[in-house]
């Protein structure tokens, strides 16, 4: 169970960020939109209800979850880069998954919202100096502080984990 909750295992911040780590995360960002839509494009009804595992999320629900987790990170990074040490607000994303868009919605609204979504992140990220990479929020459970490189190391890993999900459960039913 534990390899199909987390197929690319858990988040690890390297303890020193290089700019290699910076580039492939970025790359990583820059590449999702584009990536998840050519896996889930051909989807029929069915296959988008179907759990990536037992007690998961549907794969729409995964789509639209990585569209909501993705809207939050922007607006995060956005508040470490424009306040000081801002205290970010959390949400419940089990709750929003549960929500009738994220359960019926057409994948399409978030597969087009992730493109211009990645593209307005990419860019500004592109564009941070060495200082604005270590400017940070505060997460509410802990008052834990999350940098600005480590957010994007963070959400690197976020894709690449539902991707991952939605892969393995292609895989595993021959779907792909």
């Amino acid at each position: 169970m534990e390899q199909l909750k987390y197929p690319i295992g858990h988040f690890e911040c390297p303890d020193n960020i290089t700019e290699a780590h910076l580039k492939d995360w970025i790359l990583v960002l820059e590449m999702l939109p584009q990536r998840l839509e050519n896996l889930v494009k051909n989807l029929s009804a069915e296959q988008l209800e179907t759990p990536y595992r037992p007690e998961g999320w549907t794969v729409r629900q995964v789509i639209h979850h990585i569209a909501d987790s993705h809207h939050h990170s922007y607006t995060r990074f956005k508040w470490a880069l424009t306040e000081e040490s801002p205290l970010i607000k959390a949400y419940e994303e089990k709750q929003w998954s549960s929500l009738f868009d994220a359960q019926s919605a057409p994948i399409e609204l978030s597969l087009n919202y992730l493109k211009a979504l990645h593209a307005k992140l990419v860019y500004l990220l592109k564009g941070l100096s060495a200082n604005d990479l270590n400017k940070y929020y505060l997460h509410p459970e802990g008052n834990v502080k999350v940098t600005v490189a480590e957010n994007m190391g963070k959400y690197a890993w976020h894709s690449r984990h539902h991707y991952a999900h939605i892969e393995g459960l292609l895989k595993r039913k021959g779907w792909v």
